[in-house]
């Protein structure tokens, strides 16, 4: 499966820069993995810079309001599209203020990763990190051991 993963910009921080790298490099393994960086000067114009990014790909928005999941559920949820034919899947990640009411009311799922508020560059890390996981549990892969 396609993994798109839309950013508005990207990793400012040194550390974060090198724990996307690191995961993005690693999740290539399992995934043909794009990757998109949006800007816009609005949420408005960063929310319809992620729409135009995502195509015809279900959307994923990571928002504090959606749905959270264990890594096994992330994994099963994954496999799950597979299975159901889901070529690809977008996962985006908005601006400061997140993303319009809009584009979420379009979106194929909300996705919280949890109910802290995480700085952007640390939310890029994460969502790169959890996707590779999922991924080494549809493996069976020994990555996880939780």
């Amino acid at each position: 499966m396609r993994l798109h993963l839309i950013t508005v910009g990207e990793p400012k921080l040194a550390y974060a820069r090198a724990g996307w790298d690191e995961y993005e490099k690693r999740l290539r393994r399992y995934h043909k993995v794009q990757v998109t960086r949006v800007t816009g000067k609005t949420q408005a114009l960063e929310s319809e810079a992620v729409r135009r990014a995502a195509g015809r790909a279900p959307l994923v928005l990571l928002d504090p309001r959606g749905r959270q999941f264990t890594s096994e559920g992330l994994s099963a949820y994954l496999d799950a599209q597979g299975v159901a034919g889901v070529g690809e899947l977008a996962f985006a990640i908005g601006g400061p203020d997140g993303h319009t009411d809009e584009l979420r009311a379009g979106a194929h799922l909300l996705w919280g990763l949890g109910q802290l508020t995480l700085p952007h560059d640390l939310a890029m890390v994460v969502l790169a990190e959890a996707l590779y996981r999922a991924s080494t549990i549809s493996a069976g892969e020994p990555y996880h051991r939780g």
